[in-house]
């Protein structure tokens, strides 16, 4: 098989393949056809005329051309497989259509004729004596003529040789042909005829010096005369097709230089004023006479005089003025003052400040370009994205520190109230991340790190990182959700698997529109990093850019994580001349090379990486050498270090941090007994700290980071037994091995932390400490709790011992609770709540970048702010929790927890309806903690102390609302809560104290209104109270598919540090359990059901008591919970609630069944509930309700036997006020349901008001109930609500005096005249004597004991005979 040609084949191999090619005898692709010269008269040819009036010319006609442009291969000829999809049309002319249509080279070329050349004289080089041409000096410019004519330009030699045949007398022709040529462009320019100028947008200068304006003028003239010969349609015809022809670019052109009245090739003549005209175009109407443009008043052109230099002939090409370049030497027009609502462009200086439109900055700050708008001060986004691109080193870093400073005050919305839009947005849609990327690449250094600088300014924002450190030390403040945009959300395995594979073929816009990091990876981001730190060896911003950079690809992500570990070399460069064992002394204060000297980033991107998953901890700690270097760094005091008294003790803390993430895994425990020591010397320096003092920040978050990892240490101490346990009873098998340290290692250090907490709760009583003491106390309360949990399950548990110790601390702990400063804190809980104030935040995300938004966080009050009370409440809840998990005799000392202001914030957060997002989420969890601990020790005192027993309802109302919010990472909690609170009878008091009785005696005609119902509310609520633990563990049991995820989360809220997989929290995709979990059992049992023709037998094990369950709980959260309930929506609780009907085709018949669903029915359907109810927006999971409504009918028609109950369903869209649709699909699509619909007016407890009120106005519907009542298919017997219903809107219809439309007009009196004549008496006498509808009343309506007045006279105009014009169109409109 002979191969095509590579580029990269040598001639060797061309020639090779070319005797391959010979040798095989196969037929060439191309065939090489030598025509004749046609230019060669030929024998037998016919010569070609000549034309008499022009001398001896060539003419070349071209007659006889294929057709077909010949084909350039031996293929077989195409065959188009769209030919036979195109429609065509009898009326279209083929013949017309190709000539429109033609493409071929004859309908361009029909004749060419050869340029008369016979009179142009040919000028021969002079003749000298030199064997050379004289040397030309610079001198002898000046004595060279000026070339003539427009657009002339000659080199210095023509102008030389020029100059040498003007001194013999030889170039006198050519000058008189120029002026010549030069009269002919000024003559009669300023007639009305513009034949008579010559033509405007040609100069003739391609054909030659000589004879040029004549052929020009000759065109012209010819042109003329066939525009004479033609009429005005046939000029406008051919205009409309040369429009049509010709490049839309073109014609612009063509008419902008008429506009100006210049032509385009040569420079505009000079025309005198009384003779200029407006430019008109082929219609002869000026281009700006249909356009209102203010104008702007012409400035000067520049002439020599006005130059502040006077140029020099002597000087190299500066012997020419040219304007249009010097037009920039003018002093700038002054910006618009008046103000526009028109929004205008914005522009900002180099420092990223948006410049409004009417500032006047001087010039000198460099602000004023020759851009747009050259008047306005700063630069466009525009323009700085096309100063990025120049040539000069200077520009492209100017512009990318600009752009760098723009999207820097962007993130901090810092453009909210001047800008509409998103900067940030705008910029990526620009292509912002493809120009940062390339700029990285840049071989100049400078460009580099401004294109770093930028690049860290998009991802990285310093207040965010700032709050997730602040917050590192709170209870399980390292967890926290990935970075990940919100379209990343949870997905299918199947379609995990196909975005996998499709991922790679992605393209990197397409990667990096939808997420920017995962775009940035994409794009090799990390090996340039790695090259720039190895390399180049930037400054030390620059390495710290880096750094930051890499922390936020680390946070994107554990897969992102995974990939920076993976990159070849990066993170042993990194480590090895950023985090050395060892260094020297930096020579000045701000050292000038940060390399072999330890960096604070460096072991915050180490912490961020192990933040992702124990392997990569395992990973970092024992692969790149880091345990040995936290060695070195802890083991000596910050002083010690070789570095500035701040800078290491900001290391320090890093390190400790670092250590903490990975003994949150159980990891790197062996350092705690080789720095046993050092730790306890750091330990016992909290004393000195002082609010006086210069490092005073530095040191506090020293000793909170050591706080933080002793916990972390007592977690994993206290593992040691139970892992110890199983390790032994194994058997040789493969399990966790347990950790270097066991209990007794740290049961030690709990006397000095106690003595140290003593000391800060009585600091409070100082001003000077009482800062320190309200930072350092949670910490170390997160401590003690941690302590005593783990303590409890030792089997060197001293029961007598800890209860002593628990009562001293209980004293500490109610004076600490009862301290003034305490309680102020606690008043502050709502202003500093996520959940009860909605913070605006106008710091720029977009969906692809996500942040934590969290700009001037310590300026606002919010839960993160320095001055929550959030942080000191959720350790001193989760301190009581364990004290009274072991010690049950302290739990009634604790009850003033529950004071007025936090019963106030749990009354406020119930009725809060909190947005969730990336940004909040992480911050909502811990006010999550709180609200759970505070709900656990309520459990616990609610059967001690009566006074907080009055709070149960609210207690209970707050359990619901907080199930429905608790997010991913968080769902121990939530079953925690379903297994003790939420199904608790002590959380329901109505239950046990007379609640049904007092239901029963609110609902007296209830058993009246409904016969079918045979128990009273009361009875089914105590019947369900006393089902609750069957509930309970109906829920759970649907519910067991979180069972994993509950593990990880144990694991994680109770300090199980060995089982511990990963600190990344679940992606965030919303709420664990949807908002409409009290209708769980019965959709699972929807989803399970095969159509909804199973019989009750037939149907899964237990799923009749599920249902039943189901039922109960929804009743009694109906009505002793309602606002729990508000975050369904209305129709989302009656499509739920149909599934009853949709999921068996006889569940609904069975007894308890019918009674709970009898009573949630009136429930739904009550007065106060019922106008809330809208069908016109979709139930979730649904496109419609009317898709259901449809599914219902159906399956009514099927299996209903007329039940009441399902009757009831169907009548309900049936109200006046929903769509009319829902009622057309009765009528007109399910008429025999009408044969099966009894529910009486008595069973409906829904007013006939509804149905009835206002009035029918679709004709379609009242044509389709009287064509039901007339054949028989609507009777009262069969369908007494629906006869009702199309008896009052038909009396209503005939009889009304409002004027209307011919068509309803014909109806009404055809349909008065049938009713007239009707012979079933009954039907007449309702429809004619319907009055009102009344429920009360055995048929459901009053009737007339005869016509009124007005209707008796309607219905005699009605009867009597009328033109036969007019009776025919009522005939016509009856058979309609």
């Amino acid at each position: 098989m002979l191969r095509r040609p590579q580029p990269t084949d040598s001639e060797a191999d061309l020639l090779r393949e070319q005797e391959r090619f010979l040798s095989s005898g196969a037929q060439a692709a191309a065939t090489v056809v030598r025509r004749p010269d046609k230019r060669r008269p030929q024998s037998g040819a016919t010569e070609v005329p000549q034309e008499t009036g022009d001398g001896q010319r060539d003419v070349v006609t071209i007659e006889d051309l294929p057709d077909e442009v010949p084909s350039l291969t031996p293929a077989p000829p195409k065959k188009s497989r769209f030919k036979s999809r195109r429609v065509t049309f009898e009326h279209v002319d083929a013949e017309e259509q190709l000539d429109t249509h033609d493409t071929h080279i004859t309908a361009v070329l029909s004749r060419i004729i050869e340029k008369d050349t016979s009179s142009v004289p040919v000028s021969l080089p002079e003749f000298t004596g030199m064997a050379f041409p004289k040397v030309l000096h610079r001198s002898q410019y000046c004595e060279m003529p000026e070339a003539s004519g427009p657009g002339c330009k000659k080199s210095i030699f023509a102008r030389q040789i020029t100059a040498q045949r003007l001194k013999e007398g030889k170039t006198q022709s050519l000058t008189s042909q120029a002026q010549t040529k030069k009269e002919l462009m000024d003559c009669n320019i300023g007639t009305d005829q513009v034949g008579e100028a010559g033509p405007r947008l040609i100069s003739g200068q391609g054909l030659g010096v000589h004879g040029g304006s004549e052929e020009i003028m000759r065109i012209h003239r010819e042109s003329q005369e066939k525009l004479q010969s033609m009429s005005e349609s046939e000029i406008l015809d051919e205009q409309k097709r040369l429009l049509s022809q010709l490049d839309p670019r073109l014609v612009e052109l063509v008419r902008s230089c008429k506009a100006r009245n210049i032509p385009s090739s040569a420079p505009a003549p000079h025309l005198p004023k009384d003779q200029c005209a407006p430019p008109r175009d082929a219609l002869g109407q000026s281009p700006c006479a249909h356009v209102d443009v203010e104008m702007e008043p012409e400035q000067e052109p520049v002439t020599e005089a006005d130059l502040p230099v006077k140029p020099d002939k002597n000087w190299v090409h500066m012997d020419k003025l040219e304007p249009e370049k010097l037009e920039w030497m003018r002093d700038l027009p002054p910006p618009r003052k008046k103000e526009t609502n028109k929004a205008m462009q914005a522009r900002f200086d180099f420092a990223g400040t948006l410049i409004p439109p009417t500032d006047d900055l001087p010039t000198h700050l460099g602000l004023h370009h020759h851009g747009e708008e050259p008047e306005r001060a700063g630069y466009s986004l525009q323009e700085l994205f096309l100063l990025s691109r120049s040539q000069v080193i200077q520009q492209r870093t100017l512009a990318l520190s600009t752009l760098a400073n723009i999207i820097s005050k962007a993130r901090c919305g810092g453009y909210h109230s001047s800008l509409t839009g998103s900067v940030l947005s705008s910029l990526l849609d620009a292509g912002l991340l493809f120009l940062l990327r390339f700029s990285l690449d840049d071989s100049v250094e400078g460009v580099m790190c401004a294109a770093m600088h930028a690049l860290h300014a998009l991802l990285v924002c310093a207040e965010d990182e700032a709050c997730m450190d602040s917050v590192f030390c709170w209870f399980s403040g390292m967890a926290l959700f990935p970075l990940l945009p919100s379209a990343d959300g949870v997905e299918d395995d199947e379609q995990l698997k196909e975005t996998k594979e499709k991922q790679d073929e992605k393209s990197d816009y397409e990667v990096a529109r939808h997420d920017v990091v995962k775009g940035l990876l994409k794009m090799k981001l990390l090996p340039r990093l790695r090259y720039i730190l190895e390399v180049v060896r930037p400054s030390a911003h620059v390495i710290h850019y880096i750094m930051e950079i890499i922390i936020r690809l680390a946070r994107h992500s554990t897969s992102s994580a995974t990939q920076v570990l993976d990159c070849p070399r990066l993170i042993q460069v990194i480590v090895r001349d950023f985090l050395p064992a060892t260094w020297m002394p930096p020579a000045s204060a701000p050292p000038k090379s940060v390399y072999e000297l330890p960096q604070i980033t460096v072991l915050k991107l180490l912490r961020v990486l192990s933040t992702a998953g124990r392997h990569l901890c395992a990973r970092i700690f024992n692969s790149h050498g880091v345990k040995e270097r936290l060695s070195c760094l802890l083991s000596a005091e910050p002083s010690d270090l070789l570095l500035g008294e701040a800078e290491a003790i900001k290391l320090c803390t890093e390190a400790y941090r670092l250590w903490a993430v990975a003994a949150r895994y159980g990891q790197a425990c062996d350092l705690y007994l080789d720095l046993y020591p050092a730790l306890l010397k750091s330990l016992q320096s909290p004393g000195p700290l002082a609010l006086s003092e210069p490092l005073f920040p530095e040191r506090l978050q020293r000793l909170l980071a050591l706080i933080c990892l002793l916990t972390q240490i007592t977690h994993t101490a206290g593992c040691h037994q139970e892992l110890q346990a199983v390790m032994l009873s194994s058997g040789g098998e493969e399990c966790l091995p347990p950790p270097p340290i066991c209990w007794e290692h740290v049961s030690g250090l709990q006397q000095t932390l106690m003595s140290h907490l003593k000391s800060f709760v009585k600091g409070l009583d100082s001003n000077n400490q009482r800062e320190i003491s309200l930072a350092l106390i949670p910490a170390y309360l997160i401590y003690l709790q941690a302590y005593y949990h783990q303590l409890s399950l030792q089997k060197s548990f001293n029961p007598v011992h800890t209860l002593e110790e628990l009562e001293g601390l209980a004293s500490e702990l109610i004076s600490l609770l009862s301290h003034c400063v305490v309680q102020s804190l606690i008043k502050n809980l709502r202003s500093f709540s996520m959940v009860c104030n909605t913070v605006q935040c106008h710091a720029e995300t977009t969906a692809s970048l996500p942040g934590l938004s969290c700009p001037r966080w310590r300026d606002t009050p919010g839960l993160a702010s320095p001055t929550s009370p959030f942080p000191l409440l959720t350790g001193l809840a989760l301190l009581l929790d364990t004290v009274t998990s072991i010690h049950k005799g302290l739990t009634l000392k604790f009850s003033g927890i529950f004071s007025e202001p936090v019963l106030e914030y749990l009354c406020c957060t119930t009725r809060a309806t909190p947005a969730l997002s990336i940004s909040k989420a992480w911050l909502l969890c811990h006010e999550h903690h709180l609200l759970y601990l505070l709900l656990r020790l309520a459990h616990r005192l609610i059967p001690v102390d009566p006074e907080v027993a009055k709070q149960a309802p609210l207690f209970h109302q707050m359990a619901l609302v907080l199930l429905s919010w608790i997010l991913p990472g968080s769902e121990f909690m939530a079953h925690d809560l379903l297994s003790n609170i939420i199904f608790s009878k002590s959380f329901i008091p109505e239950g046990h104290s007379g609640g049904p009785e007092a239901v029963d005696l609110g609902e007296l005609r209830l058993q009246q209104e409904c016969p079918s119902s045979n128990q009273a509310l009361g009875s089914l609520l105590r019947e369900a109270c006393v089902q609750l633990p069957s509930i309970r563990a109906c829920f759970l049991t649907h519910l067991a598919h979180l069972e994993p995820a509950v593990v990880v989360s144990r694991n994680s809220l109770l300090g199980r540090t060995p089982w511990m997989t990963s600190q990344f929290l679940p992606e965030l995709s919303g709420p664990i359990l949807p908002s409409d979990w009290p209708y769980l059992p019965l959709l699972s049992l929807y989803n399970r059901a095969e159509g909804g023709g199973l019989s009750v037998q037939e149907l899964p094990l237990g799923a009749l008591m599920a249902v039943t369950h189901c039922l109960q709980w929804l009743l009694v959260l109906e009505v002793w919970r309602e606002e729990a309930l508000k975050v369904i929506l209305p129709v989302a609780k009656l499509s739920r609630l149909s599934c009853v009907f949709l999921c068996s085709s006889d569940l609904f018949l069975e007894r308890p069944i019918q009674s709970l669903s009898w009573a949630l029915f009136r429930l739904l359907t009550r007065a106060s509930r019922l106008n809330s109810l809208d069908l016109s927006i979709p139930p979730p999971g649904l496109a419609s309700f009317q898709d259901l409504y449809s599914a219902l009918l159906a399956h009514y028609e099927a299996v209903s036997f007329g039940d009441p109950l399902f009757g009831c369903f169907m009548l309900l869209p049936l109200q006046r006020r929903y769509s009319v649709d829902l009622r057309l699909v009765v009528f007109g699509e399910h008429v025999g349901i009408l044969r099966s619909l009894s529910v009486t007016v008595e069973q409906l407890s829904i007013p006939l008001e509804c149905f009835t009120s206002p009035p029918e106005d679709c004709l379609t519907l009242l044509r389709l109930y009287f064509r039901c009542l007339l054949t028989g298919a609507l009777k009262q017997c069969w369908c007494p609500v629906l006869y009702v219903v199309a008896l009052s809107h038909l009396n209503t219809f005939i009889f009304s005096q409002h004027a209307a439309a011919q068509e309803v007009e014909a109806a009404r009196i055809s349909m008065l005249r049938k009713i007239f004549y009707l012979t079933d008496e009954v039907l007449k006498k309702h429809l004619l004597l319907f009055r009102l509808p009344q429920q009360q009343s055995d048929c459901g309506f009053d009737l007339y004991e005869q016509l009124p007045p007005i209707r008796a006279k309607r219905l005699e105009q009605v009867l009597q005979p009328q033109d036969p014009s007019n009776d025919k169109d009522h005939r016509d409109e009856s058979e309609k």
